[in-house]
């Protein structure tokens, strides 16, 4: 059956047909992690975890860029942006995120230049409209949004902008995914795959780690249909004994991926030696930063002696580690709903638009869990 329309990956009878087959099928407990947030508000907005088996449980896990920005990489954006003549231009949810002492939101309520891109090749608008100021641009995102980076850095070449800068936050997928299988005390037997991300590096980049931890992973894509079609994949994987990289969103997704997406990406920038996730720790490899022959733009060259050094431990009562590590669910949290909640949030969570805790929070009526 060929599905062409956003309503086919929404239809309940589409829906409810797959979740028959899943409880058929269905004979050994699976506890399938959605590495990315846009599964996770699926799951909870249209109920899925509802319709499924008990056998079938979904575990959150740290495929939100917001949340898993440490909050000394948030001062950085906060210490650049109470500048003299600088504007500071980041996506949406991070001028929300707290960091140690005050968030970009505060600032620019107080005056500062802290601008909410719609697309990031706004900036360099931005800078060309603003010659006299330093215009920095706090990039964020996996490896979905790393190319339209790469794209504005090649801009900003041509053009010779002289005052644009850039605070490269680029993580990857696979590396937190070992760092948590690697821990000793996940109990994930099985993955979905995120879909945007594997657009660009393609499903292929998941293949080591179903090796190494003989552990599924299926892309899905983020509609229902999509969702629950992957959960079904998994099932029968487990019920042949089978244990590989599949892919369900065939209409976006290859094997090798977007390469040229991956040249223009390996050209300006490189894997950083560290990065620090929030609530996991450092993870080698996981991160990029700007090549040393593009260090005049790069802000954490350039504005080094204002940037604070040292890591900054979460809020003692948040517990957005546990969540992105998949140890617990927002509900576990003593703070969920009460003093933390999307008009005052505590952690990154309950922030971003991916987060768990902001689905739950929204969500938690319709799935039946949540507030309490």
């Amino acid at each position: 059956m060929q599905l062409d329309l956003i309503e086919d990956f929404r239809n309940p009878e589409h829906i409810k047909a797959l979740a028959k087959l899943i409880k058929k099928e269905c004979k050994t407990k699976i506890n399938v992690m959605e590495i990315c947030g846009g599964h996770t508000h699926t799951i909870m907005k249209f109920g899925l975890s509802q319709i499924l088996p008990d056998l079938v449980e979904f575990i959150h896990g740290p495929g939100c860029p917001v949340c898993i920005m440490p909050k000394e990489r948030i001062d950085h954006a906060i210490a650049l942006a109470t500048q003299e003549d600088v504007i500071l231009a980041t996506l949406g949810d991070m001028i929300r995120v707290p960091g140690s002492k005050t968030s970009l939101q505060k600032l620019r309520a107080d005056g500062k230049d802290i601008r909410s891109l719609y697309s990031p090749l706004d900036v360099i608008k931005i800078a060309q409209e603003n010659p006299d100021k330093k215009v920095i641009f706090f990039a964020i995102g996996f490896e979905t949004t790393t190319p339209m980076t790469a794209v504005i850095i090649e801009q900003a070449i041509k053009l010779d902008l002289k005052n644009l800068y850039f605070h490269i936050n680029h993580v990857s997928v696979p590396e937190p995914v070992d760092a948590i299988m690697s821990g000793g005390d996940s109990r994930i037997n099985a993955f979905l795959g995120p879909s945007h991300v594997s657009v660009i590096t393609g499903y292929g980049i998941f293949e080591p780690i179903v090796e190494k931890f003989k552990t599924p992973i299926i892309v899905a894509g983020f509609e229902p249909v999509d969702v629950m079609e992957a959960i079904l994949m998994l099932v029968r994987q487990f019920n042949e004994k089978r244990c590989v990289a599949e892919n369900q969103y065939t209409r976006a997704v290859s094997r090798k991926g977007n390469i040229k997406a991956q040249n223009l990406i390996n050209k300006y920038m490189e894997k950083r030696s560290h990065f620090r996730w929030r609530g996991i720790g450092d993870i080698q490899n996981s991160a990029l930063k700007l090549k040393d022959e593009y260090a005049r733009f790069d802000a954490e060259v350039v504005f080094d002696d204002i940037l604070p050094k040292e890591p900054i431990d979460d809020h003692k009562l948040c517990i957005c580690g546990d969540i992105l590590k998949g140890n617990a669910k927002p509900f576990d949290c003593k703070v969920f709903g009460k003093a933390c909640k999307p008009s005052s949030p505590m952690g990154s969570c309950m922030v971003s638009s991916e987060g768990a805790c902001a689905a739950y929070y929204k969500y938690g009526k319709i799935s039946g869990k949540g507030l309490k």
